[in-house]
């Protein structure tokens, strides 16, 4: 298959992108020892929300239970009246996901776009029956829907609903040993006055927080994402557009988790972006299974000599080939784009 890959290194100074259970940073074991991790869907959602603002046309996808709501203030707009588009709307939404109690979500989260649920409610006027109007979904996304495409959809009550994303991620794991950090943090009354009985701040606490250069890969499957069940009724043009809007996002985003107390916004400090024509998508995680350690050239210098050097070895040892390399800095991400661009199907 004609894929895209994506390996990138970005530092990220103190922060905490992606919180466990317990508040704390995310992390993983990888070589034996422990990583920062930021998980697939964390960054996921940061690049659906960027890509959304960069081509609304193409990315108006929404995963929500509040389907509901959409479906009854469409039908509205065919000229259902207020207690028919409810009835219609909660028979829809039964046949989606089955009716949760107050009957005004869904108990599934369903990923859909405005285009999709106007097919929805049309198909239903005509219809009168909920299950042969989601029948109307299903047989090609429209061009609003390049989000599900991406990053996919599981339907549990119609598998025909069902789209395998033609995107793939790998959690996003640091290229060297982190341990977690505590912040100690106080806040001060404004209105209590200096000579107050009651000394001390009026607030204490804890907050945990890592820094790391992480190593992040992402792939498309350019053959899927032109067939027919994915974006094979865009233009070519429409296509490479909504690529170069992915590999954009895909770069740039970042997870807005403490977002003002811990702003740690950076853009990517290399990457290697490779079109092959035959395959599957290959990261290299391994290049990183002994963690980089360097005090006198930095984490990064060190993080991108040794993924070169487990490309340069991939490919000598198991005889892969690329149709383009394209590495940043050494082009701008303009140039990358438009050289990207000229592969998809």
């Amino acid at each position: 298959m004609r894929h895209l890959e994506l390996h990138i290194l970005q530092s990220i100074p103190v922060a905490c992108l992606n919180r466990d259970d317990f508040g704390s940073p995310k992390t993983a074991i990888f070589g034996n020892v422990p990583r920062a991790r930021v998980s697939s869907q964390c960054w996921k959602r940061a690049i659906r929300e960027e890509m959304a603002e960069e081509d609304s046309a193409h990315f108006s996808g929404c995963r929500t239970r509040l389907v509901i709501d959409l479906l009854q203030k469409q039908l509205k707009l065919i000229d259902f009246s207020e207690d028919e588009a409810k009835i219609g709307a909660e028979k829809l939404g039964d046949v989606i996901g089955k009716l949760d109690n107050p009957p005004t979500r869904v108990k599934t989260v369903f990923f859909t776009s405005p285009s999709e649920i106007k097919t929805l409610a049309e198909a239903y006027k005509k219809a009168k029956d909920a299950k042969k109007a989601l029948k109307a979904l299903g047989k090609v996304l429209p061009h609003d829907a390049a989000d599900i495409a991406l990053f996919g959809r599981m339907v549990a009550s119609d598998h025909s609903l069902t789209v395998e994303g033609a995107a793939m991620f790998s959690h996003a794991i640091s290229t060297h040993r982190v341990s977690n950090e505590l912040d100690f943090f106080a806040a001060v009354d404004d209105l209590k006055s200096e000579d107050s009985d009651d000394a001390g701040a009026a607030m204490t606490g804890t907050l945990e927080f890592n820094s790391a250069t992480y190593y992040r890969f992402a792939a498309l499957n350019l053959d899927m994402l032109a067939d027919e069940k994915h974006l094979g009724s865009l233009t070519l043009d429409e296509r490479k557009a909504v690529v170069q809007t992915f590999v954009k996002a895909t770069l740039t985003a970042v997870p807005a988790a403490r977002h003002n107390s811990m702003h740690a916004a950076t853009l990517p400090s290399f990457v290697l972006a490779i079109v092959r024509e035959k395959g599957h998508p290959i990261q290299l995680a391994n290049a990183y299974e002994i963690p980089v350690w360097s005090p006198k050239n930095g984490l990064v210098e060190e993080s991108r000599k040794k993924l070169e050097a487990e490309y340069s070895q991939i490919k000598e040892t198991w005889g892969i080939s690329a149709l383009t390399e394209c590495r940043i800095p050494d082009m701008s991400l303009a140039a990358l784009l438009e050289e990207v661009g000229k592969h998809v199907c």
